[in-house]
């Protein structure tokens, strides 16, 4: 249930809502960090659930003393009228057999809050690619039916390459063909899920390992920005320069030895 800021309702009808799947590398969260820290996105809310594991911690986006020091949950929603974009991101894992409830909840809101379009950001286990997903980009895409007829040319323009499906009985038949995730979290029940209700939902992903994710994360916003042209990008330069690093990045491994020790 989206629960606002301020006691005034918001009207998300024509946006596009943009969130990450928690997965493999956490990719999807990274690149929404990336998202909201360099567009500046104000937050309007927060996404109240059971579903998800309960935390709390400090502004990852702050940029003075002052708003350093206010506190961040599992699930808020940030919004830019000017580009009609609203984010969830999510920063916890979903609580086992939660899977269902969540993408229930989840897509009942969309509906109900009369969102254009959902865009999932996510990532798969790089090391149970098949043959097929071996070769070219890292990077995936998949559209339901609903969306598939709005967006079909802008895709094709940009030669993407379209998630593959892969044999349901490797080495015994390879005449059934299922989409497979590892490593996607709720990707795949999100997508499917959104299919049956004739939801316009995309899902962007990469294939990658656990580690530092965060090339990986710039590779998946980078993707999305092809598409959406949230931010102009300069050929010229480092694309990885062009997005804002959010503060709290800067503790991603930790805080480092003290200087003593050197």
């Amino acid at each position: 249930m989206f629960v606002p800021c301020n006691d005034g309702g918001l009207d998300f009808a024509g946006f596009t809502l943009l969130m990450p799947a928690v997965s493999v590398g956490n990719v999807g969260q990274l690149a929404v960090d990336l998202v909201i820290s360099t567009l500046g996105m104000p937050k309007v809310g927060y996404f109240y659930t059971d579903c998800l594991v309960p935390m709390v911690g400090n502004n990852p986006y702050a940029t003075t003393q002052e708003n350093s020091v206010e506190l961040s949950i599992n699930a808020e929603v940030y919004s830019l009228p000017s580009k009609k974009l609203v984010v969830l991101q999510i920063r916890s894992p979903l609580i086992k057999n939660k899977y269902r409830p969540f993408c229930q909840a989840l897509l009942s809101w969309v509906e109900s809050s009369r969102c254009t379009r959902v865009i999932l950001l996510s990532s798969s286990h790089a090391y149970q690619r098949d043959d097929e997903q071996l070769l070219g980009t890292p990077l995936r895409y998949l559209l339901t039916p609903a969306l598939e007829k709005e967006v079909e040319g802008c895709i094709q323009d940009l030669k993407w390459k379209e998630m593959e499906k892969v044999a349901a009985y490797p080495g015994i038949s390879d005449t059934e063909k299922v989409l497979h995730i590892p490593g996607g979290g709720i990707t795949k029940l999100l997508f499917t899920e959104s299919c049956s209700k004739g939801i316009h939902m995309a899902v962007l992903l990469k294939f990658c390992s656990e580690g530092d994710n965060i090339p990986d994360a710039f590779g998946l916003v980078n993707y999305l920005n092809e598409w959406l042209q949230l931010i102009k990008i300069r050929v010229s330069a480092d694309t990885s320069s062009q997005w804002k690093i959010p503060s709290s990045w800067r503790l991603l491994f930790g805080s480092g030895l003290p200087p003593a020790l050197f």
